[in-house]
């Protein structure tokens, strides 16, 4: 069960402040799109008015090509889960699980039915009988999840579900829901703040900043051509290194030294390099600079260097494996000129 969703110039304003700025945007079915941006972006806020739950102040909103501003939250075909579990304390798993289809006065044998075909699909069949102070964080999630499956809703609305959960639970629950999507197909809309969790499970990404869109792709696309210096530094971790640089021609003036490019160039101010393409290994690559090693991360299978170039900029450089790096040494870094990203004055990509 798959559904496209329009989003045409829509507009959010709690009196004269306006939130959200004339968003257009397209989710095709079955997508697992996901909304990411800083704090106050508006990807929490455009999620609830897909959802029903914030009035829509201008614009249109169609699922499957009906238009939904006016209609009730309760009959757009949606389930959201919420960052907050939100699970009935007195009631047993199966009991949150059957609850909104009970008030619904849905047969008993089918709520049966969809319970036990939840469970199935989260793995949390033994868990049916617990109180939910008796499960762990992940297992509480996976039966808030669970509450928005037996409803069989045409689109699921995700808003920051794994905010509670600690690091490694995160991870586990990220793989879950990403198989989920596999398993179910259904439209899916994600909301974080965490770019890891979108480049990671993302069909489509979203970068919101102060109410508008900046970029819409998928992951790598943005990841390999972001259209500005925000998308850029939001997308990707560790983040981008910025150093200031100008461009003559087919030269690169940056950090006391010059890089010949690829392609001629002019309006240059700011360079971004992305870590992971910085080496240390002489010949594997133009110079970039001459850098002083501040500091070294062995984390076994990398070794993040942080280090200044002659000109006082910091970059951070991110090596595979195991690196002889020492505090304190003056080392070359190189990269292909291939790899390199180049943003004029107004912090557009060249």
């Amino acid at each position: 069960m798959s559904t496209n969703i329009e989003l045409s110039r829509i507009v959010k304003a709690y009196g004269d402040v306006s939130v959200i700025h004339g968003i257009d945007l397209t989710i095709n079915p079955g997508e697992f799109t996901v909304f990411v941006g800083p704090s106050g972006c508006g990807k929490s806020t455009l999620l609830r008015m897909i959802a029903g739950l914030e009035p829509i102040t201008g614009g249109d909103l169609l699922i499957d090509g009906e238009r939904m501003n006016d209609v009730p939250a309760a009959r757009r075909g949606i389930a959201m889960v919420f960052q907050s579990y939100a699970l009935y304390p007195h009631m047993s798993v199966y009991q949150n699980l059957a609850f909104g289809l009970e008030t619904a006065k849905m047969p008993k044998a089918e709520i049966a039915e969809r319970v036990a075909k939840a469970a199935e699909i989260l793995k949390i069949e033994p868990l049916l009988t617990r109180k939910p102070k008796q499960l762990s964080g992940g297992q509480r999630q996976r039966v808030a999840i669970g509450r928005a499956i037996v409803r069989e809703p045409r689109i699921f609305l995700f808003d920051e579900p794994l905010s509670n959960l600690d690091a490694e639970l995160r991870v586990q629950m990220r793989v879950e829901i990403a198989k989920l999507h596999n398993d179910l197909g259904n439209t899916m809309i994600y909301v974080t703040h965490d770019q890891v969790e979108a480049m990671t499970m993302a069909d489509k990404i979203v970068v919101l900043r102060a109410g508008v869109i900046e970029q819409v792709g998928a992951p790598l696309d943005l990841y390999n051509n972001p259209k500005n210096l925000f998308v850029a530094g939001f997308i990707g971790s560790p983040k981008m290194n910025f150093l200031t640089a100008s461009a003559t021609d087919t030269t690169l003036n940056v950090a006391g030294g010059s890089l010949a490019l690829d392609r001629p160039v002019t309006g240059a101010t700011t360079l971004g390099v992305r870590p992971e393409h910085i080496t240390l290994t002489p010949g594997s690559g133009a110079k970039l600079a001459d850098v002083r090693v501040d500091l070294v991360e062995n984390l076994g299978g990398q070794t993040v260097v942080y280090a200044t170039t002659t000109d006082n900029q910091p970059i951070n450089i991110v090596l595979e494996g195991q690196s002889p790096v020492t505090l304190g040494e003056n080392v070359a870094a190189h990269i292909d000129p291939a790899r390199l990203h180049l943003f004029n004055a107004d912090g557009d990509a060249i």
